[in-house]
């Protein structure tokens, strides 16, 4: 199981990501991962990363496919890539209509229809086989309806590589699938590696090689309670908020690990304004199964399930060098 450094978002107490990163490089992790929703973007961190560190791959988790047109995507990845020499992973995923119709102003509806039309297109301009012409339900190349003077283009920058890996960050059934289908990688989120079962079929036609990287919050602290505490609000905030009340896809992935009566529970609370009861609602079952929370020999015995899993990558969400040293010591 290779081992990353997930970073989250970036915000002013971070201080510079580049010292984690050089650390993380040091210890021998696999990658680094920025993501992005609606605030600092993801590839301006991995830039400055990677450009004071020489071999850890820089993983995007995950870029929106709202916040950019599909070539304008492969631009930025073929620049990052050449910049790093090869080391770009890019993570991608539709977000939700809350932040796709509410902060980019884009149509949300048939997301997976428009993600297999994103990445084709992506594709296309990364083999840079011919100028790139399109003709999806989402998007056409050149655009139709306008002047009538659009062309074909290629990009002008030959890739540093003609495959960019690409990871699909997904949850449900038919979006995994999808990820297996056409991505060299897969990102889920709230993710038991006791649990597993439920993707058997969405990851059925996966090729060996797929790498299956799953973020994972890691809190050392001999209390446990205390150590579960920010993962109960993490699972609290996504499935009673980052959602609407009828169409919510964390409380329904929640719900396919086992736990709809919580999720159900979490959502009514959060929804009416008592955000504290629906962090407490969180089965800790839940919260500790998607975490490595406790102490270090409890996490060193936990580690051994996660291992023993079809993960192939642990993206540890973790700010501490002395956590960072003790994953490196039992992962690597």
């Amino acid at each position: 199981m290779k081992l990353g450094l997930g970073l989250g978002l970036l915000t002013p107490q971070m201080g510079d990501p580049a010292t984690l990163a050089l650390e993380a490089e040091s210890l021998g992790f696999d990658s680094c991962w920025f993501g992005e929703i609606y605030g600092s973007d993801c590839f301006t961190p991995l830039t400055w990363i990677g450009s004071r560190t020489s071999r850890i791959k820089l993983g995007t988790s995950i870029m929106q496919l709202s916040a950019r047109t599909p070539t304008s995507a492969a631009m930025t990845a073929i620049t990052l890539d050449h910049l790093s020499q090869g080391r770009l992973i890019l993570g991608i995923g539709v977000s939700g209509p809350q932040v796709v119709e509410g902060w980019y102003g884009e149509p949300y509806p048939r997301p997976l229809e428009r993600t297999r039309e994103w990445i084709e297109i992506f594709r296309k301009v990364l083999a840079r086989e011919e100028p790139v012409a399109y003709d999806g339900k989402h998007y056409q190349l050149p655009y139709e309806g306008g002047t009538g003077l659009g062309k074909s283009l290629r990009t002008m920058l030959k890739p540093y590589r003609d495959r960019i890996p690409v990871y699909l960050g997904a949850e449900g059934p038919k979006n995994v699938s999808l990820s297996a289908e056409l991505c060299e990688g897969w990102i889920p989120m709230f993710i038991s590696p006791f649990r597993m079962g439920v993707y058997d079929e969405p990851l059925a036609g996966r090729p060996a090689d797929f790498d299956i990287a799953a973020s994972v919050q890691v809190n050392i602290n001999d209390d446990l309670e205390r150590a579960l505490a920010p993962i109960k609000r993490t699972i609290g905030f996504y499935v009673g908020g980052m959602g609407a009340e009828g169409m919510n896809f964390h409380k329904n992935h929640v719900a396919r690990l086992g736990f709809e009566d919580a999720a159900v529970k979490i959502q009514e609370l959060f929804l009416s304004g008592r955000r504290d009861e629906a962090y407490a609602a969180v089965p800790d079952e839940l919260a500790d199964e998607i975490s490595l929370c406790g102490p270090k020999e409890r996490i060193r015995e936990r580690l051994k399930d996660w291992e023993a899993s079809p993960i192939t990558t642990l993206i540890a969400s973790a700010r501490n060098v002395d956590t960072m040293r003790f994953l490196a010591e039992e992962v690597l």
